[in-house]
């Protein structure tokens, strides 16, 4: 591609590199990037403009908007749609809710490939919504060397996908220390979050904090996913919660997460269904280590392939002013 300054008569056909504050005619606009026709030169001549800066197209170019979209098609995995081409730029969303799962060897692998190409993503494992925005693919120059872009499509080939609910029902089972019955606080967030995935909550449990009593509920639960949270902390792999889903004839994967709040978080299995163990923070609808974990397993993740290990980086999360023993004591 060839940039700089040129005289109009120089300019027909080429693509105008900043917009030129021109009084409006009938079909001719001056905005940054349209082609210049022979209405356009012959507006910049009358105007006496003596120079104008445009970029050329060369052999082996691809316009801005061509290499965007092809660019766009080859990244774009199960889940995600992409939109239309415009100033050199494609947005891929999300076709329905879910989490983002992203190849980011792949993705820094087109990045590398010619500055004129970009490509931008949401965090690994980001949580959208319906229409959610996930990748943005940008040519930054008015043209990109069509190698250029081929190779890109080769690397990044479906790159970013989006992965959907692959459960439709969860069960949480509660439970109580002492007479008294839980507040319904925890219910309410723990539905708030199945909600965003149109995952049903079934009828609520609540059992006395015993290792009996919380593995006959775990059995019994109908849900395809099964969540306790309990009216006492989990504080050991040995703890209450734990040995209920070893007593249910189940198996605990993982316990302890590094992530703040959520760090009492521990996952494991049931005969085919996923059981989590919520930390207490999991009560309140702020941000926490549950909703990493859970998020991704409505979405089909195995729980032995979540790398709870590798979340502390970033893991550190707002504090919560309800938190019974926050970081630092206040005065």
């Amino acid at each position: 591609m060839k940039f700089g300054p040129v005289a109009p008569g120089q300019a027909l056909g080429a693509i105008l590199a900043h917009s030129i504050p021109m009084e409006p005619a009938p079909g001719v606009a001056f905005s940054k990037g349209v082609r210049l026709t022979e209405a356009h030169v012959a507006a910049l001549e009358a105007a006496g403009c003596d120079v104008v800066v445009v970029a050329r197209l060369e052999a082996g170019d691809l316009h801005e908007d061509e290499a965007a979209a092809r660019i766009a098609a080859a990244l774009t995995g199960a889940g995600l749609v992409a939109g239309e081409a415009a100033t050199g730029r494609v947005n891929l969303r999300a076709a329905h809710a879910g989490v983002v799962e992203v190849d980011a060897a792949a993705i820094e692998a087109v990045n590398r490939i010619n500055p004129a190409i970009t490509v931008a993503t949401v965090a690994q494992w980001a949580r959208l919504g319906p229409r959610g925005l996930a990748v943005t693919v940008k040519i930054i120059p008015f043209a990109a060397a069509e190698v250029d872009v081929e190779r890109a499509c080769v690397v990044g080939r479906g790159a970013v996908r989006l992965r959907g609910a692959a459960l439709g029902s969860a069960s949480l089972i509660e439970t109580r220390v002492g007479a008294g019955e839980p507040a319904e606080k925890g219910r309410r967030s723990v539905k708030g979050r199945l909600d965003r995935f149109s995952v049903r909550l079934s009828e609520r449990v609540v059992v006395p904090h015993r290792i009996d009593d919380l593995a006959e509920a775990l059995r019994t639960a109908p849900g395809e996913l099964l969540l306790i949270l309990t009216g006492s902390a989990t504080s050991d792999s040995a703890d209450t919660a734990p040995e209920a889903v070893r007593a249910a004839g189940g198996q605990v994967i993982h316990y302890g997460m590094p992530v703040d709040p959520g760090n009492l978080l521990f996952i494991g299995r049931l005969g085919r269904r996923v059981v989590i163990g919520l930390p207490g923070c999991a009560r309140s609808p702020a941000l926490n280590g549950a909703d990493w974990v859970m998020e991704r397993v409505i979405c089909g993740v195995a729980p032995e392939d979540i790398d709870i290990a590798g979340m502390g980086v970033g893991g550190l999360l707002k504090e919560i002013p309800s938190r019974p023993q926050p970081r630092e004591r206040r005065s």
